[in-house]
C-alpha cells in the first residue's frame, strides 16, 4: 500500500506532499489541473521512462520520493527484497528518484543504489497503474499465466512444478557433461590425478604464505633494517641519549617534588615513562643482537613462495583454493572413475523425472483449461455491468509443440497462455496487448482485479482513464466496482465524473495557480464543504451552482461513507 508521496520539481509541480490511505482514494481537479503530472511522478517513482522535460523550469532536478507498506500478503516483494540484501523498517520501504539536467537519472529503495529495471521489477510487485501503459501488468503476456494461476489457486503446484524442471535441466546438463569418450575421460582423469599429486606434495598450510612473505621481506631488507636498529638503539641507550637523559630528569623532579609534594603526580608520571622507554630500548637492544642474516633461508623462502605462485596461478587465486582443489579434483575423479555407474544412475534420475515432469505439467495443463472457462464467463459479466455488454474475453492456452517422445516444456509447464478480447461485436479476438483504448483497458484490469482480488499480491491499484467514454449507470458501477475492490486493496483514481467520485472515502484536489509568475500545480485533500464544493463543481461541468450544490450533497449522502 501506498502510504506518502512527496514530489519536488516534477513538471509544473514546485513542491507536493500527499498521504494515502487505504480504501478508495480519487484525485480531481479542472481539466488540465495537473491530475496526470501527479500520476505521472508517481509512474516515474514506480520505474517509468524519464525525459529531461519532466524536470521543472529554473530547477536542477525532479525529486519523487514515496513509502510503500508490506502487505502481509506481500511474499514476492519480500522475496525479491531478500535476494537483494535489502531490509525493510517496520514492514515499510523507502523508494527515491531523481532526474538531474544531465540527463542521468538514480533510484533508490531504502539507502540501496538500483537501477531502472530492477526498480520496475520490484515495483511491478506491489502497484498496477492503468492507463499509463508502460507499467500495468496486462500489457506484459507473462503476466498472464501468473493471473490465470492465480484464479485457478495452482500457485504452489506452479513453484513444485518449476523446482522438478530445474531439477531435470541440472542432470541433464550433468548427463552431457558425463557423455564424453573413454579417452577424455582418461585424459581428464590423468590431469586430475596429477594436481592431486603436485598440490599434496607441496604441502601447503592456509597461513604459510604470509608468514614466508614476511620472513622474505626482512631477509631481503636485512642490511637496511640493522642500520636502522642500531642507530635507534644508540639514540636511547647512549650516554646522552633519550634513557638517561630521561633518567636525569627524573632525578631533579624527585628532588624538587620532595620541596613540591603537588608534583608527585608528575613524577610518578615520569617514573612511568621512564621504565618504559628504558624497556623498549632492552628490547630493541636484544632484537638486534639476535639479527643476522642466512643467505640459504632467503634463498628456500624464495624457492617455496615460487612454488606457491606457480601452484595460486594454475589451481586457485589463494593457498586455502588451492588446498580446496585437492577436494574438488578427488570428487572428479571418483565420478569419472564411476563414470558408468553413474551414468546410468544419472539416466535413471532423468527418466524419473521426466515422468514426473510429464504428470504435473499434464495436471496443470488441465487445472488451467477448467479454470479460464470459469475466468471468461466471470469476467465477461464484470465487463457487462462496466459498459462493454458485447466484449468477449477468452485466456488463449497453446500447448508448447514437443515431439513423438517428449512434451516441449517451459519452468512454468506445457502451456503458452495470453489474454485475447474483442470489445464489439462481430470483431475478431485479438491479443489484449493490441487494445488501443486506456479506457477499455482499465475496465479489463478492474474486471479483472475484482475476480483476482483475493490472491493478487498487488496492493494498490491506479486506475488513470477508466472513465474514458462512459456515464450514468455505467459509471455508477464503476464506481461501485472500485468501492467493491477497495475493501481488497488500495484504489487510487483520476475521475471527472462525479458519480465516481461521491463513491470514494478520501477525495484529493489537484489545481493550477500562478505564484510569483510561475504556473504551480497543488495538490490537497478537501472534506466537508470543500468536498461538496469538488463534487458540484465537478457535476456541472467546472461551474457551480446552487443546484449543483444541493446534487452534490445528494449524492455523497447517498454513496459516501
Amino acid at each position: 500500500m501506498l502510504e506518502d508521496l512527496t514530489v519536488k520539481d516534477f513538471a509544473l509541480i514546485d513542491s507536493v506532499s500527499l498521504e494515502f490511505s487505504r480504501g478508495f482514494s480519487i484525485l480531481t481537479g479542472e481539466t488540465g489541473a495537473g491530475k496526470s503530472i501527479l500520476i505521472g511522478s508517481l509512474t516515474f517513482l514506480l520505474g517509468g521512462k524519464a525525459s529531461m522535460d519532466l524536470i521543472r523550469t529554473g530547477a536542477d532536478e525532479a525529486r519523487v520520493s514515496g513509502t510503500i507498506f508490506l502487505e502481509p500478503n506481500a511474499r514476492s516483494a519480500r522475496e525479491w527484497l531478500s535476494d537483494h540484501g535489502i531490509q525493510p523498517e517496520n514492514d515499510r520501504v523507502l523508494l527515491r528518484r531523481a532526474l538531474r539536467t544531465n540527463g542521468k537519472s538514480a533510484s533508490w529503495i531504502e539507502d540501496t543504489p538500483i537501477t531502472r529495471a530492477e526498480l520496475v521489477e520490484f515495483t511491478s510487485l506491489l502497484v498496477d497503474i492503468h492507463g499509463q501503459h508502460e507499467h500495468q501488468s496486462l500489457l506484459r503476456i507473462e503476466e498472464h499465466r501468473r493471473f490465470l494461476d492465480a484464479f485457478a489457486g495452482i500457485e504452489d503446484e506452479v513453484r513444485a512444478f518449476t523446482a522438478y524442471y530445474s531439477e531435470l535441466a541440472a542432470k541433464r546438463k550433468l548427463r552431457d557433461e558425463m557423455s564424453t569418450s573413454e579417452k577424455e575421460r582418461a585424459e581428464k582423469a590423468e590431469l586430475l590425478r596429477f594436481a592431486i599429486d603436485e598440490i599434496t606434495a607441496a604441502k601447503l598450510s592456509p597461513s604459510e604464505e604470509d608468514d614466508l612473505s614476511a620472513e622474505e621481506q626482512r631477509l631481503s631488507q636485512h642490511e637496511k633494517l640493522f642500520a636502522v636498529l642500531e642507530q635507534l638503539t644508540e639514540s636511547l641507550s647512549a650516554s646522552d641519549g633519550s634513557v638517561p637523559k630521561l633518567n636525569r630528569a627524573r632525578s631533579h623532579l624527585e628532588t624538587v617534588s620532595s620541596i613540591d609534594p603537588s608534583l608527585a603526580p608528575l613524577l610518578s608520571r615520569l617514573e612511568s615513562a621512564y621504565y618504559e622507554l628504558d624497556d623498549i630500548a632492552d628490547s630493541l637492544r636484544q632484537y638486534h643482537a639476535g639479527l643476522a642474516f642466512d643467505p640459504s633461508r632467503l634463498e628456500f623462502i624464495q624457492e617455496r613462495l615460487s612454488v606457491i605462485y606457480k601452484l595460486k596461478k594454475k589451481y586457485g587465486a589463494t593457498v586455502p583454493d588451492v588446498i580446496a582443489y585437492v577436494e574438488s579434483a578427488e570428487t572428479q575423479l571418483v565420478q569419472l572413475e564411476s563414470w558408468e555407474s553413474n551414468r546410468k544412475q544419472v539416466e535413471q534420475e532423468i527418466a524419473d523425472l521426466e515422468r514426473t515432469v510429464y504428470r504435473a505439467g499434464t495436471l496443470l495443463s488441465e487445472k488451467r483449461r477448467q479454470a479460464s472457462e470459469a475466468l471468461e464467463k466471470q469476467v465477461e459479466e464484470i465487463l457487462g455491468s462496466l459498459g462493454m455488454v458485447s466484449t468477449r474475453f477468452r485466456v488463449q492456452i497453446t500447448l508448447r509443440e514437443g515431439t513423438d517422445t517428449m512434451q516441449k516444456s517451459g519452468p512454468y509447464g506445457f502451456d503458452t497462455i495470453e489474454f485475447m478480447i474483442s470489445p464489439n461485436a462481430g470483431e475478431p479476438l485479438r491479443p489484449l496487448v493490441k487494445i488501443a483504448s486506456g479506457g477499455e483497458l482499465s475496465r479489463v484490469m478492474l474486471a479483472l482485479k475484482t475476480v483476482l482480488a483475493a490472491a493478487d499480491e498487488a496492493g494498490t491499484l491506479i486506475f488513470d482513464e477508466i472513465d474514458t467514454g462512459i456515464g450514468g449507470e455505467v459509471a455508477l458501477s464503476v464506481g461501485a466496482h472500485l468501492k467493491a475492490l477497495s475493501a481488497e486493496k488500495q484504489i487510487i483514481c483520476i475521475t471527472h465524473l462525479a458519480s465516481i467520485a461521491v463513491r470514494a472515502d478520501n477525495q484529493i484536489k489537484i489545481e493550477k495557480t500562478v505564484q510569483s509568475g510561475k504556473t504551480v500545480t497543488r495538490a490537497f485533500p478537501v472534506s466537508g464543504t470543500g468536498r461538496v464544493e469538488e463534487i458540484a463543481r465537478m457535476l456541472a461541468g467546472d461551474g457551480m451552482s446552487a443546484a449543483s450544490v444541493q446534487h452534490a450533497e445528494e449524492l455523497l449522502s447517498r454513496y459516501a461513507v
